[in-house]
């Protein structure tokens, strides 16, 4: 019962997976005309999972027929048995009778203590799949007694960090050591796999490093609460997380209690106001699943505007206009611009054109900052980051 109930699980799981990649995918298949195959894929999932639930039921079918089975052939033996004491004297009919009443009051309940058994079989093979996932402890904690982050200029200092993640060997970055002015930009560059996502995760504590400190005014970002720590991060993504909810609470997300004079505000700064009105509803316009009904220059705009409402000191920006068109990129461009005025800024840019702006660039390869300075510095002293302007610039 255990072992079917286990694979049951896993194959509901894996048809619960495939139909939700077929549908995110629906468009691709399409053009790639792959309908056929898919719908052959799917039925062999859903066989496997409907195979599975027949083997599942016919056991717990099979359980009745062999319970009543063992009754027969129990009392056909307590009969017997006593029928021997009897004859011998040993046993008195009126005993016999009592007994085999009260045996008969109680094989209902012993009945039910076999489904329940099954039943509990069940729940066990299905725990098991979760288990590893409740069980896992949380190394990233609240602490109340510890104090709140104080900032005064929003400086940023890492100091001999290196970490890695626990499904990776290698090291993501090592022994990394930067200070960070307040209310200045600074710019990570590099190749893809070089650590630059990594420093911008650990700042909010998405992870700790293994070795190292990092600190925002000389406190350590570990001996702080962890929420007012993060109540002085925004973060804007090139991956936009929107709700199927209206523009409006897409904003307000960041500071529920704003008024709509706050929320318009921010949509002007992050240059969002003006498509926000022509929209159906305005701000009262339903924007889907992750804003299915908007474009991805929109969708970053509105990201911009939750940052600039929650009105943190410090902002990371993780190749937030990477997948923008060029008109697009400037007018998010733009609103990144009053998003960063007067604060201290993290920038992970791709597209170098985005930082020329920056104080400091610091220029990665293989987890480690193997140059740092200005846009002109670099282009002259450092030849991985003229490479990468080269090959941008073609």
């Amino acid at each position: 019962m255990g072992k079917a109930t286990l694979q049951a699980s896993e194959l509901s799981g894996k048809l619960v997976s495939f139909l939700s990649d077929i549908f995110k995918a629906s468009r691709m298949i399409r053009v790639y005309q792959k309908e056929d195959d898919e719908e052959k894929n799917s039925k062999e999932v859903i066989s496997q999972l409907v195979d599975k639930n027949i083997r599942l039921g016919s056991l717990v079918i099979r359980a009745t027929p062999i319970m009543e089975v063992l009754t027969g052939i129990m009392i056909a033996g307590f009969i017997y048995y006593s029928g021997l004491l009897i004859s011998t004297g040993e046993l008195g009919i009126n005993n016999f009778f009592s007994f085999l009443t009260a045996m008969m009051l109680a094989y209902q309940p012993v009945r039910s203590l076999a489904t329940i058994n099954m039943t509990a079989y069940q729940g066990a093979a299905a725990f098991k799949r979760i288990s590893n996932v409740i069980d896992k402890d949380i190394s990233i904690k609240e602490n109340k007694n510890f104090p709140n982050l104080k900032i005064k200029n929003s400086d940023i200092n890492f100091k001999k960090v290196s970490f890695k993640y626990e499904t990776t060997e290698k090291k993501a970055i090592k022994n990394i050591n930067l200070e960070i002015k307040g209310n200045t930009m600074t710019a990570f560059v590099g190749h893809s796999g070089a650590g630059k996502s990594t420093i911008i995760n650990l700042l909010p504590r998405f992870y700790d490093p293994q070795n190292g400190s990092i600190e925002i005014d000389d406190q350590n970002i570990k001996d702080v609460s962890l929420g007012s720590l993060r109540k002085n991060l925004s973060l804007v993504s090139q991956d936009v997380i929107l709700f199927d909810d209206t523009v409006k609470n897409n904003i307000a997300y960041a500071k529920p209690d704003a008024s709509d004079k706050e929320i318009i505000r921010a949509c002007e700064f992050a240059a969002a106001d003006e498509f926000i009105k022509k929209l159906p509803k305005n701000y009262d316009t339903m924007i889907g699943e992750n804003g299915v009904r908007l474009s991805g220059g929109q969708k970053q705009r509105i990201s911009i505007a939750r940052a600039i409402l929650k009105e943190s000191p410090i902002i990371l920006l993780d190749e937030a206009t990477s997948s923008l068109d060029a008109d697009s990129e400037e007018i998010v461009q733009n609103a990144i611009n009053n998003l960063t005025k007067n604060k201290t800024t993290l920038v992970i840019a791709h597209r170098l054109s985005t930082i020329h702006n920056a104080n400091k660039i610091f220029v990665l390869k293989e987890g480690k900052i193997i140059n740092s300075g200005n846009h002109e510095s670099l282009i002259k002293n450092c030849e991985e980051y003229k490479s990468l302007y080269q090959k941008q610039l073609k």
